[in-house]
């Protein structure tokens, strides 16, 4: 069950991802990440609200917050470095920045113990999201962005971890709030430019929402399996785009993205024995 946890939190990020992307092409990246995350936190609040009873503690919320701070911040520079038409470079440098620092810190920190097969399942998972992703990272404003999106991922995946089970998904709720207030300096300062059209807002929303239930997937996901497990399946996000513009856009599929999907593959029945 928290294999599966956890590709469900990939498929709700790499959805997210796509269409967050896709509207900061649209509209301001910073209004995209800010419309998302308040739509998110309307929506935790109230699942959380009809969901089984939880008593989320001063320290459970504490460590939701600093999740959402994470979050905010990746979601405004990955969105940001998207709309600079620059995928290639921002999706592989966000994620495999984003998963290698939570796995360290998980076997480090946290006392994480993978198996054998788990083990080789991490490392075969870090070369096939690079090459899933394109496989390209040049020094410009675009890697950067990726670079400090992956700095909040990383965050995000090992502060939501701490918060205890008995929180419920409460910590999720806070950390959209603390999320919204991460991201209202960087829409300050960049000004929120013309007001985008409805349907623009709803798909900003809608993007949110997705991205929320990958986290609310992969805090169940954490509880039933070690903290570095989840993290390599939920950062498998990247697999999404390819897949969906194989097959809806017919995109072809390049050597290293072929051989990065059966990489991902391998790693996901490694990480699941």
């Amino acid at each position: 069950m928290g294999t599966a946890l956890g590709l469900a939190s990939a498929a709700c990020y790499g959805i997210a991802d796509v269409a967050g992307g896709l509207l900061a092409r649209r509209m301001n990246f910073a209004v995209v990440a800010m419309v998302g995350q308040a739509a998110a936190f309307v929506l935790v609040v109230v699942v959380a609200a009809v969901a089984v009873p939880a008593q989320a503690g001063a320290g459970d919320l504490g460590w939701g917050a600093l999740s959402g701070v994470g979050t905010g911040l990746g979601m405004a520079f990955l969105y940001r470095g998207l709309a600079r038409g620059a995928m290639s470079v921002v999706v592989p440098v966000s994620a495999v920045g984003g998963l290698a620092i939570p796995v360290a810190v998980g076997v480090a920190l946290f006392g994480d113990r993978p198996t054998p097969l788990a083990t080789v399942g991490m490392v075969v998972a870090v070369p096939a999201l690079w090459l899933v992703s394109g496989g390209r990272a040049r020094v410009t404003s675009a890697a950067v962005d990726g670079l400090l999106a992956s700095l909040g991922i990383a965050l995000q995946y090992l502060a939501l971890a701490a918060a205890g089970p008995a929180a419920g998904i409460w910590p999720v709720a806070a950390g959209r709030l603390a999320a919204v207030l991460a991201i209202a300096p960087l829409l300050a300062r960049s000004g929120p430019g013309l007001w985008p059209p409805v349907r623009h807002l709803f798909g900003a929303a809608l993007a949110g929402g997705f991205a929320a239930l990958a986290l609310v997937t992969y805090l169940l996901a954490t509880r039933q399996q070690l903290v570095s497990i989840a993290v390599v399946l939920s950062s498998l996000y990247p697999v999404i785009p390819v897949l969906l513009g194989l097959t809806v856009l017919r995109e072809r599929l390049g050597v290293g993205q072929a051989l990065g999907l059966v990489g991902a593959g391998a790693a996901v029945v490694l990480l699941s024995l």
